[in-house]
């Protein structure tokens, strides 16, 4: 098959599940349509793994409820996919979307498949065992409340479940495929949706094969910051000696510092002029006590985050477990269900350290934000003063301001909507030096204030106000005499109007980072070695910028991984990898080549539509060439479909199951077995 008919092919393999520990497997073609010569199988846990193992090889595209649940069983049973249409997350994609608002989805009132996936009990968040192998927060475990919420009766026939499950499941797909299709613009929602499917199974393989964490030098780290440890409810001694030394420093020998009410009180009586605890209100303060308290503050954040409980609770045998959630924020970013993964404090990185035989590589897409504004704005001015170099140097260089420290603060501004201060005196001139950059965040703001909707370069749109908002503007416009009412009125507009403005550029961000991530998750991918025994990559998020380390453990320059939020991954790879090892055919998950540039978010070096054409050459074929391949691309994608209809399928065989096994074991003698993802052992 050839990679452009690879890239096309889109034969989906839906997976649905009910508590009864069974599973449906059901074959669709490309638009959604089941195949009558291929009914839905229904496979205990152990046929299920065989079928997926085997059916992979055909680099189907593998749809279920939710990655997290149904990709982590998988995992943990030594099974890695290719790609795959996580239908909640995209459900939240298609009924937000400003593209897809004319669908029959968008228009639909909410149902099972809408909102996060459906608890798993208490024990969601412990990792299942396998053969006694740590694995993946998933037990196995399908769909389990929604099946339940649907038949009403826990002991209906289990068959009869998983058919009704099955075909609802169907009927969601076909409605998802149908929005996108009837969107005003569906490539660009295609590469999103697929995009943001990827990101979930690169979520789900990094929560399952964890990081590696030192617990002896995390031990040693908190211990040399707090002293040792103590029992619950106590402080470690050098908080103790801080708290001391704040309650000497403000005459309040029974203040209680972790009291933010006690320690207003004692600052304020102190004669402060503080309104609040927080540490960027006391670092303008000029008082003995402002720093035993920054310190204090500093250290119980992270006892409380990252101390020894928060060890025991996250890290088992010497790898940390976290739990991602892609798109837990409204802009596409990811969050964590505890755990602070993203978030990991400077003070304990070094705990972080590549398993024997592994290295860590860090990759930063430095000033990233501002990148993707001068890609999504077309403003290539700001483009190329930041090709190859840094932006913020680049601005400097085009003499829109005089430092990089004035750059920095003006290009915050314009994407956070800074009107007053440093940043309110450098706009103007930022403005001029790139008036197409400033004029894309201005148009979005104000497209904020009139309540419109903002989309992000592949179409995740911005939630709207709610109803009491529009009525607040409606009253202010009909001229209510009420002053009180017109000022909230603006200045809710302006709040919203903040938002859409960095809405565009950090949703645009996600966009790209999800794409960069798929890419990357294919080029590990073919990277990993042949042998079976050798363990397989894993990629690990931080967010806020993060900390690389040398092999012996120790912290690489700090200033060599300076990043904007969600820029930094870390690698794990064998050190005999090389950045030249050839990468496999990829499928509809990777980074956008010259087919689709106009669709795809910009490299973080440059925005331009150079930056954006495809490797091979493509951008230097002129548009009748350009055609002639697109045409061949299409003649391509037919011909394979119909060699796929008329090859043999497990699924046709009298016995499915046996003839799926039978084939994965005619391809693991050939050598072409599917790679199980596994755990990191030191050796």
């Amino acid at each position: 098959m050839s990679a452009a008919a690879a890239t096309m092919d889109a034969v989906y393999v839906i997976i649905s599940g009910t508590t009864a520990g069974l599973a449906t497997l059901t074959s669709l073609d490309d638009s959604g349509v089941a195949d009558p010569d291929e009914p839905p199988q229904l496979l205990a846990g152990g046929d299920l793994v065989e079928a997926v193992e085997a059916l992979e090889l055909e680099n189907p595209r593998w749809v279920w409820a939710d990655t997290a649940t149904h990709y982590g069983w998988l995992l943990a049973r030594g099974v890695r996919v290719d790609r795959c249409h996580d239908l909640r997350l995209t459900r939240a994609i298609l009924r937000g979307s400003a593209l897809s608002a004319g669908s029959a989805l968008a228009a639909s009132p909410r149902g099972e498949w809408d909102g996060p996936a459906p608890s798993l009990g208490s024990d969601a968040s412990a990792s299942a065992s396998v053969d006694g192998q740590q694995s993946g927060p998933v037990p196995f475990e399908f769909d389990a409340s929604v099946a339940t919420r649907t038949t009403g009766d826990p002991g209906a026939d289990a068959a009869a479940e998983q058919e009704a499950l099955a075909e609802r499941t169907v009927a969601e797909l076909a409605l998802q495929l149908d929005a996108i299709r009837s969107a005003t613009e569906p490539n660009r929602l295609r590469l999103l949706v697929a995009a943001e499917s990827a990101g979930a199974l690169v979520a789900a393989e990094m929560s399952h094969a964890g990081l590696p964490w030192r617990e002896d030098l995390h031990d040693q780290l908190l211990t040399e910051l707090l002293g040792p440890r103590v029992a619950a409810g106590q402080r470690p001694a050098r908080l103790d000696e801080l708290a001391g030394a704040i309650r000497r420093a403000l005459d309040a020998p029974r203040l209680n510092p972790d009291s933010p009410q006690e320690l207003l009180r004692a600052l304020q009586g102190a004669g402060l002029g503080v309104t609040t605890t927080r540490s960027w209100e006391l670092k303008g303060v000029d008082h003995p006590v402002v720093a035993p308290l920054l310190e204090y503050k500093k250290l119980v954040r992270l006892l409380t985050a990252n101390g020894w409980s928060w060890m025991e609770s996250w890290v088992t045998d010497g790898r940390f477990f976290p739990d991602y959630v892609p798109g837990g924020v409204v802009s596409g970013r990811w969050a964590t269900r505890g755990g602070g993964a993203l978030q990991l404090p400077k003070q304990v990185r070094r705990a972080v350290t590549a398993d024997d035989g592994w290295s860590l590589v860090v990759a930063d897409a430095a000033q990233l934000e501002p990148r993707i504004l001068a890609g999504i704005s077309a403003d290539t001015v700001m483009a190329e003063a930041g090709r190859g170099t840094d932006l913020y140097a680049g601005i400097v260089s085009s003499g829109a301001v005089q430092t990089r420290a004035e750059a920095k603060v003006a290009m915050l501004g314009a994407m956070y909507g800074a009107t007053s201060g440093e940043s309110g005196r450098l706009l103007p001139r930022l403005a001029r030096a790139f008036p197409t950059a400033l004029a894309y965040v201005e148009n979005a703001a104000r497209a904020g204030e009139r309540g419109e909707a903002v989309t992000s370069r592949l179409g995740r749109s911005a939630p709207r106000p709610g109803e009491q908002w529009f009525e607040l503007q409606a009253a202010a416009r009909e001229g209510t005499p009420d002053e009180r009412l017109q000022q909230q009125a603006r200045r809710e507009a302006r709040d919203w109007g903040r938002f859409t403005r960095n809405f565009v550029v950090q949703a645009s961000a996600a966009d790209w980072a999800l794409c960069w991530l798929a890419d990357l998750r294919r080029r590990l991918a073919a990277l990993a070695p042949a042998d079976p025994d050798v363990d397989a990559l894993d990629v690990a998020a931080l967010h806020d910028g993060g900390g690389a380390l040398n092999d012996d453990g120790s912290a690489l320059d700090s200033g060599a991984v300076r990043a904007a939020p969600d820029d930094d991954a870390y690698a794990y790879g064998p050190r005999t990898a090389t950045a030249t090892a050839t990468p496999r055919p990829e499928s509809g998950d990777a980074l956008p080549s010259a087919a689709t540039a106009e669709a795809a978010a910009p490299a973080p070096t440059t925005a331009s539509a150079e930056a954006t054409a495809g490797a091979d050459g493509a951008a230097d074929l002129s548009p009748a060439d350009r055609e002639t391949a697109r045409i061949a691309a299409i003649e391509a994608e037919i011909a394979e479909r119909e060699r796929r209809k008329a090859a043999d399928s497990p699924f046709k065989a009298a016995d499915p199951v046996a003839a799926m096994a039978a084939r994965l074991a005619e391809l693991q003698s050939a050598g072409r077995s599917v790679r199980p993802i596994t755990t990191p052992t030191p050796s």
